[in-house]
This record gives C-alpha cells, structure tokens and sequence, in this order.
C-alpha cells in the first residue's frame, strides 16, 4: 500500500535492496547487530505484534527486518526521498502489512500524513543526522506524542561526543582504514551507488527528483548521545539511555 506517486513495476527491488545494504555495511559493518538489538528491544518492551512507525524509513530496511523476525506486526514508512521510497514501495508491493508515506519532517503538519495517530514504536536508523539540532528537537517532541504511553523510539545513529576529540580522531582514523581495506572487494560508497539509481530506467527520475531535494548530502548534526536522551526525556519520554553502541555510532531508546 501506498500513498505516493512512484512507478513500482519493471525493477528488480531485491537486487537494489541488497545492493543498498552492501554500500551501508561498507560504512558500517556493525549495522545488522544494531537491527538485532533495536528488534530485540521492541519485543522485551512491546511485544512481538507491534504497530511501528519506521522514522525517515529510506528503502524499508527496519520493515524488512521487523517484518522477518515478527510477521504480525505492522508498518507504516515515511520519508520524502522519491528513489529509496521507489524502491521501498517495489519491495513491500502487495503486502497490507505496510504502508508507506510521502512527508517532509521538517514539515510541522507531517504527522497528520500517518495513518494511525499512535504507535507502539518508533524506530529509525543513520537517518536523523541530517537535521540540525533545533528542527531535532522538534521532531522528537512529535514523536513523543505518536508514541503510546509504555511505547518506546529508538534512534540507530551517528552520535558524536565532542569532550572526547583524540578519541573521535583515531576511531575515525581506523574506521576509514578499515573502509580502505574492504574498498578492493568491489563496495560502493554513497556516490557511486546513486550514480547508478540515476541511470536505472525506473529510478533515474526519482533520483533526479531526490537530487532537487537534498542536493548532494544533507548538512545535519551529530550531538551526543547525552544530548539526545535529556531532549528526549523533556519531550515527554520517561527514560532514555544507550541500549547499544560502537566506537561510532549509538542505539537510543526512548521509554514513553
């Protein structure tokens, strides 16, 4: 189900699913044992059918994995990207399961797209980084109120403390040496991925379209994890810590 107007037929979406998740895991080779953690949480805190609310959704990557490990549940996707919502909406094709949404979370009106006004999680990953810290807060007080009470929102993401700098620099160091290394295997980076989308038949002109968007690469923020949890619980969550992290990136869950 859908409620955007992308063209869904004519593409193999599971050969651009996984291509996608091999140019992510380039990035971040840890990336499924965060997916694990965050579907781990969702079932200790809200059960194994939960309605859930996937944040900047992107191709489905947290539907996919959601769906696979709790068929029950049900999603709803919003992003404003039209080629990974393409390719989203190819995927899920025929399954009630799923809705997707075409919204602008910067937009104050977005939540008035979704479909249901509540959910027992809301999740998103390497996603909300490119907002600056105002419109951040923002949001999550948006989603605190979509968030059930005993419901929970969990942010996979880029989460830099800046009191810590040496450590910042040689993390960021090994990490790009590590990026080096795998780069002879043939993986994508970011650019090359989205040079190929544009000369796809069927997602040249959704990407096009994402390019007048974004541009290149949205210039977001990254604030620390600390940061996030206190905006999070004055928005009205009752708890928020750390449930995973790397040297780089963190798994925040928000208890409402």
């Amino acid at each position: 189900m859908t409620d955007a107007d992308t063209t869904t037929t004519g593409a193999d979406w599971q050969a651009w699913q996984e291509s996608w998740d091999r140019q992510q895991e380039w990035y971040m080779p840890d990336r499924e044992d965060r997916f694990r953690i965050m579907l781990d949480m969702v079932e200790a805190l809200v059960g194994t059918a939960p309605r859930v609310l996937d944040l900047a959704c992107g191709t489905g990557t947290i539907t996919a994995r959601l769906l696979a490990r709790f068929p029950q549940a049900t999603s709803t996707g919003v992003d404003l990207d039209p080629a990974l919502l393409a390719i989203a909406e190819g995927t899920f094709a025929g399954d009630e399961r799923v809705t997707f949404v075409t919204a602008d979370l910067k937009d104050p009106d977005w939540p008035t797209k979704l479909p249901h006004d509540s959910y027992d999680a809301v999740l998103t990953a390497t996603a909300l980084h490119w907002l600056h810290s105002e419109p951040l807060a923002a949001l999550y007080g948006q989603v605190a109120e979509l968030v059930r009470d005993g419901g929970v929102f969990m942010n996979a993401d880029h989460m830099i403390d800046d009191t810590t700098p040496r450590i910042n620099a040689a993390e960021r160091a090994q990490r790009h040496a590590g990026m080096d290394r795998t780069r002879s295997g043939g993986a994508l980076d970011w650019a090359e991925w989205w040079q190929l989308a544009a000369k796809d038949p069927v997602l040249a002109e959704p990407t096009a379209r994402r390019f007048e968007i974004y541009g290149e690469h949205a210039d977001g923020e990254m604030p620390s994890a600390a940061w996030h949890a206190h905006v999070l619980r004055d928005k009205g969550f009752g708890e928020a810590r750390p449930v995973w992290c790397s040297p780089s990136d963190t798994l925040l869950l928000a208890l409402k």
